[in-house]
């Protein structure tokens, strides 16, 4: 099992491997603003990479629950000066989250190596060229609806969530593939969170097999969002989120996950979920499973 792109191998069927989230917006629902300016998005990244992180995802629209969208210059101006920061500083992968093709093409100028794509291709007609062609690393993800709507009453056919996001990211791996994305370079994302309840959530990670079935391997994005706090019974005062329990119940589902199939995790906090990943297939490891 590779994942292989541009001048990048990743080897998945022994480990799991560790996407450290660099948000350079100001609104995002965990660290919003935390890392707006370049420099302190570029240390944060170091960070994690010291931490334990294999690769960077570098993201500048928030696409939390009723985040509108942001004007591609103003998504330029986030994310270019932190990934050219980054790639003087770290050989390491770099993504870049962007539904936009021109904020893609830019950013793989910039760096990049990875498009991280939140509409699997499908937002913007010019991406899946831009993603052929440049040999990029491509994660599609599942999303109902966009970010401003999705957490609106989502449902699915038969309340079958598993299915729909199946046969969802089947379809658009295909189109990728029509496209000329080489297979070996995509990755699949079934998006916990973005159109989805908590039970829609629980259901999509205990039919992680059946996910990473389709024909890519799988990433889960699970990261202090706000379905760990409901599973785990989060405290919530003035507004402000417990985010040791996040923590602690996503660590929890990264050890869970690995066991069930998923590859690669988008966190927040690298240490931890690696310490996850290690311990579990240390366990696997032990029978010769994987």
């Amino acid at each position: 099992m590779l994942w292989k792109f541009r001048n990048h191998g990743f080897d998945l069927s022994t480990r799991g491997f560790i996407v450290g989230i660099v948000n350079a917006t100001p609104d995002s629902f965990s660290d919003g603003g935390a890392f707006l300016d370049p420099v302190a998005a570029c240390a944060h990244g170091l960070r994690l990479l010291e931490e334990g992180a294999d690769l960077l995802d570098v993201g500048g629209e928030s696409t939390r629950p009723g985040a509108a969208p942001v004007s591609e210059d103003e998504e330029l101006r986030r994310v270019i000066p932190v990934i050219e920061a980054l790639r003087r500083a770290t050989d390491a992968p770099i993504s870049i989250d962007t539904s936009k093709a021109s904020v893609a093409e830019a950013a793989l100028a910039a760096g990049a190596d990875i498009i991280n794509d939140v509409t699997a291709l499908e937002g913007d007609p010019r991406m899946g060229a831009v993603a052929a062609e440049s040999g990029a690393g491509v994660i599609l993800m599942h999303m109902r609806g966009t970010p401003l709507t999705m957490q609106q009453s989502p449902s699915y056919p038969g309340d079958d969530v598993a299915c729909a996001v199946a046969k969802y990211l089947s379809a658009c791996r295909d189109a990728a593939l029509g496209f000329g994305v080489d297979a070996s370079a995509i990755i699949l994302d079934p998006g916990l969170g973005f159109g989805k309840t908590v039970a829609h959530n629980l259901e999509l990670i205990r039919s992680l097999p059946e996910l990473c079935g389709i024909g890519a391997p799988v990433l889960i994005g699970h990261s202090r969002k706000s379905f760990l706090g409901s599973i785990s019974g989060e405290a919530q005062r003035d507004n402000q989120i417990d985010g040791d329990q996040r923590l602690h119940a996503g660590v929890a589902v990264t050890a869970l996950a690995r066991r069930l199939g998923a590859r690669l995790f988008r966190v927040h906090e690298a240490a931890p979920h690696r310490a996850a990943l290690r311990a579990t297939e240390a366990i696997l490891n032990t029978g010769g499973a994987l």
